[in-house]
């Protein structure tokens, strides 16, 4: 196998495993009024819930990048899966909201480090120029869940309990490792990869502020998407059997955001960022307006979902800047995402609970997008004063 091919099955098996994350990760958005009536707490408070398993990728990823940076890619994949399955089938069981949020915390934590490692495998398996839509081949694994698996455990769950939706996460991720095991070529770690070499990663200022993108100018899209559900049911009267309808629409977005936004990405990595910033401003203050009607929430939901053109750009960025730390650089990528999954459900709930209406959640996300823009524009800054050793110099944005 040379770097300059495809190899279909080993990205297939990488993809599955990205497919059953995905799902499990936003799933509960879809079914967050049956969790809460379940488990006897509010909405809002449910929502915290998203926030628990969003906190454990935060912390699992710099933590098991540093734990297993010696450890040969498939079986880290492999191991990261079986963890995740576990921690799925153990969520169906739990009898209320505490040992449901410790759970979902738990099963988070391989989330981040699984991603990164599948990152760096295509990556490096990528023809020249094409590393972003390498990248984005197996984030077509999560754009698809959203698309495809969401909707399917979400229609599961509607009809057979919210933990039925977790057992088909856990099975999902059971066959990915299967997949993985019979098409992934061990690769080795590099020779000089130790846990002090990743921890350099956080000494490096490019790093942190590609990192605060993320975190900060991501979390508007889970503002919105946290509360999806009973935003357009409360807001624009859809009907309960039109979730799917909803969810499926956002997944599309995503879709069609991963592909273009990895080719945008090959060819104009900094101008990708920060253009999809300014469009995420724009489409999520739409929100707070179209959310109170069907039709146009629908196209406004599709709409947001392809503000996830950012995260291929984001991820090459962040290989580009951390020198030997790539593995933690990877995993910290997701870490960051999921810090704007809790700030973007911990905001759009406390807009809502303060009495500010389900469609307040657009005016949040927008706000995040704005103080997105101008973190990317510190780190614009200072890329040109500082370029990246061994790299070139940004791409001018205008």
């Amino acid at each position: 196998m040379t770097t300059t091919q495809y190899p279909g099955r080993a990205m297939l098996a990488m993809a599955t495993g990205a497919f059953a994350i995905g799902t499990g990760e936003f799933v509960i958005m879809g079914l967050l009024p049956e969790v809460a009536a379940d488990i006897g707490v509010s909405i809002p408070q449910a929502g915290h819930v998203i926030s628990a398993y969003a906190m454990g990728v935060v912390i699992g990823a710099p933590v098991l990048a540093v734990a297993a940076a010696a450890w040969g890619r498939r079986t880290l994949m492999m191991a990261l899966l079986l963890a995740f399955a576990m921690g799925n089938f153990a969520s169906a069981t739990a009898p209320g909201y505490l040992s449901l949020s410790v759970l979902r915390f738990v099963t988070g934590m391989p989330h981040g480090t699984y991603f990164g490692v599948a990152a760096l495998v295509t990556a490096a398996l990528a023809p020249p120029g094409q590393r972003a839509r390498a990248v984005g081949l197996v984030m077509t694994g999560l754009t698809v869940a959203t698309l495809l698996g969401v909707p399917l455990a979400a229609w599961l769950g509607q009809h057979f309990g919210w933990r039925s939706a977790f057992v088909l996460v856990g099975a999902i991720a059971l066959l990915a490792v299967f997949l993985i095991h019979r098409h992934v070529p061990e690769i080795a770690a590099p020779a000089n990869a130790s846990p002090l070499g990743e921890l350099s990663a956080l000494r490096n200022k490019q790093v942190w502020l590609t990192l605060g993108i993320a975190a900060i100018g991501f979390g508007g899209l889970f503002a919105v998407f946290s509360y999806v559900k009973p935003t357009m049911i409360e807001a624009a009267g859809l009907p309960l059997g039109g979730v799917p309808v909803m969810l499926a629409l956002f997944g599309l977005g995503m879709v069609v955001g991963n592909v273009l936004g990895s080719r945008l990405a090959d060819r104009h990595l900094m101008r990708t960022v920060g253009g999809m910033l300014v469009w995420s401003i724009v489409v999520l203050l739409a929100y707070s307006f179209t959310a109170h009607h069907v039709v146009a929430g629908a196209i406004n939901l599709f709409l947001i979902g392809t503000t996830v053109a950012i995260c291929p750009a984001l991820q090459i960025r962040l290989m580009d800047v951390a020198g030997e730390a790539q593995v933690m650089a990877a995993a910290l990528n997701h870490s960051a995402f999921n810090v704007a999954n809790a700030l973007g459900a911990w905001l759009g709930g406390a807009a809502i609970s303060a009495g500010m209406g389900w469609t307040s959640t657009g005016w949040v996300g927008a706000l995040l997008a704005v103080a997105g823009l101008a973190i990317f524009g510190w780190a614009y800054a200072e890329s040109k004063k500082h370029p990246a050793p061994g790299k070139p110099g940004p791409v001018p944005i205008a």
